[in-house]
C-alpha cells in the first residue's frame, strides 16, 4: 500500500502513530512491510489457505462475536439438504458438470427457499422462484443443526491447521498465530480491524474467491458496518470506483443494473430475473425507469417499455480478453482503447500486440503514442518477424487526450467518496476531453444518420443528446452531466435521494447510487469544507461535508450493524449509528443506512416488499435476507464458500484435494496462449520458479504516465527482476548484470537485483524461489525495456474474467535474452523439452 496507494498510506501511518498495530502480508518485502509491526512473506497464489487458517482459528477456538454472527450473518440459516462440500467430493462442490466445466447451484439453495444474490451472477437455477414476500429461510439460531451455515462452514475449514497453513504457503506455524491472535484481540464489542487489498488479490484465478474469504473472517469477527472495519478495495487510477459505478463493464448498466440477457424480452421479465422482491434491489424497477428515462428522456414512455428494447443484450462473456481472442479470430473488426495499454498492461501482451495487428481499425486515446499504437512498427513482434510492418491493414487512429488537470470531472475512489476537480489548464493542441471525445463523436454520428429509416439507428437518433457547449472548442458542461446523473423529478428539481425514484417515468437518473450528489442543486462533490486554519475540516471527525459518497452521503455501508440487534450501540468506544427512540428514528455521526424510521423491533407482515420485508434487526439492505451471507447460495459460479486451489501454473501440489486448480477457471488453449505445465504434469521441472508481477511508486501501470516524463524516468530508468542471494547463487546470476525470464509465452530480459526482500520459502519439503517483476516498461518514453506482462498466460476468475497475474511459473537464467528470430527458438526449444518430458511419461 506504501508502494501503489502512498497517498492513502498516510492514514495507516497516522493511525499507527495512535497505536495500531500493522500487518503485511505479501511475497515481497516492500515500503509498507518496513513500517508494519509484523511482516508476512506468503507464497504467490496462496492467501485462501492462509485465510482460511484464520476462519479456521476463529471458529476452533470460539473467538467470533457471537450475537453478531447470529443475528447479522446467514450463520443460522439451514442449506438444501442436497448440498456437498469440496470436503465430501474431494475438491469439488455437488453440481458440477465436467462437460459443461461449469456448476449448476440448485444444490446450493437454502432450505425450501431461493434467496437471490445481490451482486455477481443473478441468474436463478433453472426452474427455480425467488423468494416471495413473506417467505424466510428456515434458521437454527443455536447454530446446533447439521446443515445450517456456520456448521459447514466449520466443517469447511477444519482441515486448514497452522500445519497446513506453514505447508501451503510457507508461513511459520508461531508467525500464523501471531496474526491471527492479533486480529482476534483487536475485534469484538470494543475494538475493530481493517483488511486492505488491491490486484495483488483479485489477479487470480480464485481472485473473487480471496475477497470472499476476507469478508468471512470480518463478518465472523463483527467488522463489517462497523467504524474501523471493514474490507478496502485500494483503488489505484484516478477513478476506477467511478469506472464500475457508472461503468465500463460489459455486463453493468450504471449502478451495478445487470446488464440485459438475451432472454429478457421486456422490462418485467428483466427485473424479475435479475432483481429481488425484498430488500432494497426490490426496487430495480425504479433504478431502471428513471435510467432509461435519463438517456432517452421524452421518447421514454410506458407505451414503448422505457425505451428498454432500445439496450444492447449479451449472451456470453464479452469481457476484454475474449475479446481480443475474437479480434484474432476475426470476429472483433474495431476497437477503442481509452487510457488503456493492453500491448503492455495485460495478461500476455504478445497475444494482445498480434490481435491488434488482426483489426481493420483502432482508436486509441492517450497522452502519448504508447505502445498499444506503435505496435504495428515498433513491436517485439517486428524484431521477431512474426509481424511485418507492410502486412499489417489495422488503421491506427491515435487522438491525443487531455490529462485530469485539463478537464473537469469527479473522481470516485475507496470510501465510494466523489471529489471533483475543476480544470487548471487548457489542453495543448489536439487533445481533447473524453468528454468532448464522446460528445461529439455522438453528434456527428447523428447527424449523419438523421434521415435513416434504420429501425437499428433509432437508439441513436432518439438519445438526449443536448448537453450544453462553452468555450471555443464547444466543450461539454462536466457539471451538466454530473446533475443528469443525479437525477431530476422530469422539471428543474434535482433529485435528493434515490428514495425519490419513481417506475412510471415521472423520474430522470443518470445511476441511482449517485443519486443526490447535486441535491438542492449543490454539487455536494465539490464541497471543501475547512476550518480557519485551513487544515482541519470545520466538522465531526466523519467529515460529511468533504465530496460526497454513494449513497446518500453514507461514509459506512450497512452502518446498521454498528449497533446491536436493539438498536444500542455496540460499545461506547465505537459508537456510531443508533436508534434514538425518543425522536423515533436512527442518528449517529453517519446518515444511517438503514429506513430511517424503521424501528430496532419492526417485524415485517406477509405481504411486505422490498425494505419493508426486512425487519429493524436486518442490517445488510441490499441482501433479499436483510444479512450478510458467510455462505453464498446465489451470485458466484465456482463455490459457495473459498476454496484454496493451486494457481493454473504451480510447481507444487494442492494439499487439500486432488483437485489441483479452481476446476471453474476460464482457460483458453490455442496458438499464443499456451501453458506451461503445472504439478502432476510431465515437464514441471522445466519451469521450476515461481514469479509475481506488481508496481512501484516511481511508475503508474503500464507506465503510459510516467516512462515519457524525465524525472519519474531518472527515478527507475530500468527494468529488473528481484531475486534471492539463494537464487542468484543457484542460476549464476549477478547483481546489476542482466537475467532472461522465460514462460511457454515468449522470454523477457531484466537487470538483476539481488535482495532478501523476495524470501525463498519452504514448501511442501522444498525451497521455492519466487522471482519480482515490476510491470512498468515497453518500447516508447524515456526509459523502455521488455514487458513482464509478455510473460504471462491467459488463465482467468469466472466471475469477473480478472487474469491470474500474481503467480505463474517461470525459468531464470544469467544473461540477455536473444534478438530477431532466435527468441522464438529459444521458446520453441522450451516448448520441446515438455514435450519431450510429456513423451517420456506416457
Amino acid at each position: 500500500m506504501a508502494e501503489c496507494h502512498p497517498v492513502g498510506f498516510q492514514w495507516v501511518m497516522e493511525a499507527k502513530q495512535r497505536g495500531a498495530t500493522i500487518i503485511h502480508v505479501d511475497p515481497r518485502y516492500t515500503r509498507t512491510s518496513a513500517v508494519a509491526d509484523v511482516y508476512v512473506p506468503i507464497r504467490a497464489g496462496t492467501d485462501i489457505a492462509f485465510l482460511g487458517g484464520i476462519v479456521n482459528y476463529i471458529l476452533s477456538n470460539r473467538r467470533e462475536f457471537c450475537e453478531y454472527v447470529v443475528n447479522y450473518t446467514n450463520a443460522a440459516t439451514i442449506v438444501n439438504e442436497d448440498f456437498r462440500d469440496t470436503e465430501d467430493l474431494d475438491g469439488f462442490f455437488s453440481g458440477w458438470d465436467g462437460q459443461k466445466g461449469a456448476y449448476d447451484v440448485t444444490s446450493w439453495q437454502y432450505e425450501g427457499v431461493v434467496v437471490p444474490a445481490a451482486a455477481g451472477h443473478r441468474e436463478l437455477p433453472a426452474g427455480q422462484l425467488r423468494v416471495e414476500p413473506g417467505g424466510r429461510p428456515a434458521t437454527d439460531p443455536t447454530l446446533e443443526h447439521p446443515r445450517c451455515v456456520y456448521q459447514l462452514l466449520k466443517k469447511h475449514y477444519a482441515r486448514y491447521t497452522p500445519g497446513l497453513v506453514e505447508e501451503t504457503c510457507g508461513i511459520s506455524k508461531e508467525l500464523f498465530a501471531k496474526v491471527a491472535e492479533a486480529l482476534c484481540d483487536n475485534s469484538g464489542r470494543e475494538r475493530t480491524s481493517a483488511f486492505c487489498y488491491a490486484v495483488g488479490w483479485t489477479q487470480h484465478t480464485v481472485g473473487v474467491q480471496y475477497i470472499r474469504t476476507a469478508a468471512i473472517i470480518q463478518l465472523l469477527l463483527g467488522n463489517i458496518g462497523r467504524p474501523g472495519g471493514g474490507i478496502l478495495a485500494l483503488r489505484g487510477h484516478a477513478s476506477i470506483q467511478g469506472s464500475t459505478d457508472v461503468p465500463t463493464l460489459f455486463d453493468l448498466l450504471p449502478g451495478y443494473l445487470p446488464m440485459p440477457r438475451a432472454a429478457d424480452t421486456d422490462r418485467r421479465e428483466y427485473v424479475q430475473h435479475s432483481g429481488a422482491s425484498t430488500g432494497y434491489w426490490g426496487h430495480m424497477d425504479e433504478y431502471l425507469v428513471s435510467l432509461l428515462k435519463a438517456w432517452w428522456g421524452d421518447r421514454a414512455t410506458r407505451e414503448n417499455d422505457f425505451c428498454f428494447g432500445y439496450l444492447p443484450r449479451i449472451s456470453g462473456d464479452h469481457s476484454a480478453y475474449q475479446t481480443a481472442l475474437d479480434m484474432l479470430d476475426g470476429k472483433v473488426k474495431g476497437y477503442f482503447l481509452v487510457g488503456e495499454n493492453p500491448a503492455v498492461g495485460n495478461a500476455n501482451s504478445r497475444l494482445h500486440r498480434i490481435a491488434l495487428a488482426a483489426l481493420d481499425w483502432l482508436v486509441v486515446r492517450d497522452l502519448f503514442e504508447i505502445e498499444s499504437a506503435a505496435f504495428w512498427y515498433d513491436s517485439p513482434e517486428i524484431e521477431t518477424g512474426e509481424l511485418h510492418t507492410e502486412q499489417i491493414g489495422t488503421e491506427v487512429f491515435w487522438m491525443p487526450a487531455a490529462a485530469h488537470v485539463e478537464k473537469d470531472g469527479s473522481f470516485t475512489n475507496t470510501q465510494r467518496l466523489l471529489q471533483w476537480h475543476h480544470k487548471a489548464v487548457e489542453p495543448q493542441g489536439d487533445a481533447r476531453s473524453d468528454l468532448w471525445f464522446y460528445y461529439h463523436l455522438g453528434r456527428i454520428i447523428r447527424e449523419k444518420l438523421r434521415d435513416s429509416d434504420d429501425p437499428r439507428d433509432r437508439p441513436l437518433l432518439d438519445l438526449r443528446w443536448d448537453t450544453p457547449t462553452h468555450g471555443p472548442l464547444d466543450d461539454p458542461s462536466a457539471e451538466a452531466v454530473l446533475r443528469e446523473i443525479n437525477g431530476n423529478d422530469g422539471q428543474a428539481r434535482m433529485l435528493s435521494s434515490f428514495t425519490e425514484l419513481k417506475a412510471d417515468g415521472s423520474t430522470a437518473c443518470g445511476c441511482w447510487i449517485y443519486c443526490g450528489v447535486y441535491a438542492d442543486n449543490v454539487n455536494q462533490a465539490a464541497r471543501r469544507r475547512h476550518s480557519a486554519d485551513g487544515h482541519r475540516a470545520d466538522q465531526h471527525w466523519v467529515a460529511p461535508e468533504w465530496g460526497w459518497a454513494w449513497p446518500a452521503n453514507r461514509r459506512i455501508l450497512y452502518n446498521r450493524a454498528s449497533a446491536d440487534p436493539d438498536g444500542k450501540p455496540w460499545s461506547e468506544r465505537k459508537r456510531y449509528v443508533w436508534w434514538d427512540e425518543a425522536a423515533g428514528k436512527w442518528t449517529g455521526y453517519d446518515v444511517p443506512d438503514f429506513k430511517a424510521d424503521k424501528r430496532p423491533d419492526y417485524e415485517p407482515p406477509p405481504d411486505a416488499t422490498a425494505e419493508d420485508a426486512l425487519s429493524g434487526s436486518e442490517p445488510f439492505i441490499m441482501q433479499a435476507d436483510g444479512v450478510a451471507w458467510l455462505f453464498a447460495p446465489n451470485g458466484l459460479v465456482d463455490g459457495p464458500f473459498p476454496t484454496h486451489y493451486e494457481p493454473h501454473e504451480s510447481p507444487f501440489s494442492n494439499t487439500l484435494y486432488t483437485q489441483q486448480a479452481n476446476p471453474a477457471r476460464q482457460l483458453y488453449k490455442r496458438r499464443y496462449n499456451e501453458y506451461n505445465p503445472t504439478f502432476g504434469e510431465p515437464g514441471t521441472d522445466v519451469f521450476p520458479y515461481v514469479f509475481t508481477t506488481y508496481r512501484l511508486t516511481e511508475h503508474h501501470t503500464a507506465g503510459g504516465m510516467s516512462r515519457f516524463l524525465h524525472k519519474l524516468s531518472e527515478l527507475q530508468p530500468e527494468m529488473f527482476c528481484e531475486v534471492s542471494p539463494g537464487l542468484a547463487a543457484e542460476r549464476g546470476l549477478v547483481n546489476g548484470e542482466w537475467a532472461t525470464i522465460i514462460t511457454s509465452r515468449t522470454a523477457i530480459e531484466a537487470r538483476v537485483l539481488v535482495t532478501d526482500r523476495v524470501r525463498p520459502l519452504r514448501i511442501q519439503g522444498r525451497v521455492v524461489h519466487q522471482v519480482g517483476l515490476p510491470y512498468h516498461w515497453g518500447s516508447r518514453g524515456i526509459v523502455t525495456g521488455d514487458s513482464a506482462n509478455d510473460l504471462l498466460e491467459l488463465a482467468l476468475d469466472p466471475n469477473v474474467h480478472i487474469q491470474e497475474a500474481k503467480a505463474a511459473t517461470c525459468d531464470i537464467r544469467a544473461g540477455r535474452r536473444p534478438r530477431g528470430p532466435a527468441l522464438n527458438r529459444l521458446i520453441d526449444d522450451y516448448r520441446k523439452r515438455v514435450e519431450h518430458a510429456q513423451e517420456r511419461s506416457s
